[in-house]
């Protein structure tokens, strides 16, 4: 079991990363700004999925064979930046519709949940992140590594959905109020989907 000073220190360092913007906040914000809070809630459920299958991975080492293979690091990679820039093109090339100020969502939480999923389990430098960050809690002194991984990535996930689905509830009353304004609506497809395209080059371009 992992000892309470070192699981407060933990909670208290990941506070810090998930409340700093980052791709997956900026990924909730736009869904939830486009399509609703729910969709960007979606979201916001489909990073943490992401982020337990990377927690697996780590706990098993996969993570550490893709740490060491540069050409399946590249791979995963690339994948992971063409998918966002196809969402980011889809998003800049698709028309708003006339009724969309009436209500209408342009993606349901189904789609936004698979989509995020996706998005974040293509993203070596997450599972780059799990691997180099979570052992330095892990103490053989407390018992097997592969629990206390598994209890690190959980409470990493918990505490990522808790900011996501506070950046999500704000974004969603401010899409509400963007799509009561079409002539707002005629541009956002077109920032949200610049948004996708950036963080698609961003991940392509990384440094392992």
């Amino acid at each position: 079991m992992i000892d309470t000073s070192v699981l407060m220190t933990y909670v208290a360092i990941v506070l810090g990363f998930v409340f700093i913007p980052g791709p997956a906040t900026l990924l909730t914000v736009a869904r939830a700004t486009t399509s609703g809070t729910r969709a960007g809630l979606a979201t916001g459920f489909g990073v943490a999925v992401g982020d337990l299958i990377h927690t697996l991975m780590a706990a098993v080492g996969i993570s550490a064979v893709i740490a060491a293979s540069a050409l399946l690091f590249s791979i995963i990679k690339y994948i992971g930046a063409a998918y966002l820039i196809y969402l980011g093109i889809r998003a800049i090339l698709t028309r708003t519709a006339p009724e969309l100020g009436a209500g209408a969502l342009s993606v349901s939480p189904a789609n936004a949940f698979r989509q995020a999923v996706l998005t974040e389990v293509l993203n070596p430098k997450t599972a780059l992140f799990f691997l180099a960050f979570l052992p330095q809690f892990v103490h053989p002194e407390n018992g097997p590594a592969i629990p206390q991984l598994l209890i690190l990535g959980f409470v990493f996930v918990v505490l990522g959905l808790f900011s996501t689905v506070v950046f999500a509830m704000g974004a969603g009353g401010l899409g509400r109020f963007l799509r009561r304004h079409p002539a707002v609506m005629k541009w956002q497809g077109k920032v949200v989907g610049g948004i996708y395209c950036a963080l698609g080059l961003r991940l392509a371009l990384q440094q392992r």
